[in-house]
């Protein structure tokens, strides 16, 4: 059965929409377990099981694969299997994998739950992080002529006072949350491009790669990704990181110019250039951004 599953923690592609399956519905569950509340719900769901006393709902759909696919992200579980596969073998696959299932499905709803508490709340004096390190929005006309529509004061390391960085917004005291939003997400766009191409055009040679254009992704739960011909996407919200996690997902893309694929052999590259690289991994999904 191994062969046959592939399995995933981090959604990277949303989910196709839901819609009706024309296969066999698998064996009836007892009454009971239907009526059961599920304790996992996808907002898709279009079947469910019982995995290790926790009742799942899943999104489940026919692919063009050759494995079984499970993916826990953000919505739950969804399940992708080719059509020859026979819904029993589907579920033997997931009851074979179920403590696997429930430990990240605990995982993703403790994270989502942590998620909600950092929801941005878009006016002046509401901070959000940048490198990693807070910044404080303030509302100032007085820099809307200027190019950036904005202006950054990097907090003083010698005064204790100063302990956040402020982004000064070109914007009137009465702007809307959907106007401080807007020039904020600008400015940070702006930002990443530029510090993307530096550390692109730091890492590049030391692979010994060569990347030929930047795009500025925005994916909720994609952090970059390489093309055979160099493209590099990148998700502009990791301004809000520090550096180091920044470094890491650039030197992950470009070590995908030498080999595209997460073998070994990918893992050393990277490891070349970022020795480190398995604890800024762990900082990229631990670290919670504010939710926009």
């Amino acid at each position: 059965m191994k062969s046959l599953v592939q399995l995933a923690l981090d959604l990277f592609d949303p989910p196709a929409p839901p819609r009706h399956l024309n296969a066999d519905p698998g064996p009836a569950l007892p009454l009971s377990e239907a009526m059961a509340p599920a304790q996992f719900a996808h907002p898709a769901a279009n079947r469910s099981i019982l995995l290790r006393h926790s009742r799942v709902a899943y999104h489940f759909k026919r692919a063009k694969r050759r494995t079984i696919g499970m993916v826990v992200g953000p919505d739950g579980l969804v399940v992708s299997a080719p059509r020859w596969v026979g819904l029993t073998e589907v579920e033997a696959a997931l009851h074979e994998k179920g403590d696997w299932i429930v430990r990240k499905l605990d995982e993703m709803r403790d994270r989502n739950q942590r998620m909600a508490q950092q929801h941005m709340v878009w006016r002046e004096g509401s901070s959000l992080p940048f490198l990693g390190e807070p910044m404080v929005l303030m509302l100032d006309p007085r820099h809307q002529f200027q190019e950036a529509g904005a202006c950054f004061h990097p907090r003083d390391p010698g005064n204790p006072a100063d302990a956040v960085h402020r982004l000064s917004l070109g914007l009137p005291q009465h702007a809307d949350a959907a106007q401080i939003r807007d020039a904020v997400q600008a400015w940070l766009m702006r930002q990443a491009k530029r510090i993307f191409t530096e550390r692109l055009d730091h890492f590049a040679p030391r692979l010994n790669v060569q990347w030929r254009r930047l795009s500025l992704s925005s994916a909720s739960t994609r952090w970059g990704t390489a093309s055979a011909d160099g493209a590099i996407r990148l998700n502009w919200r990791l301004v809000h990181f520090k550096m180091d996690v920044i470094d890491y997902v650039v030197a992950h893309e470009l070590s995908h110019l030498r080999v595209m694929n997460h073998s070994p052999q990918f893992w050393e590259t990277v490891g070349t250039v970022v020795p480190d690289y398995a604890q800024r991994r762990r900082m990229l999904k631990d670290d919670l951004l504010p939710r926009w």
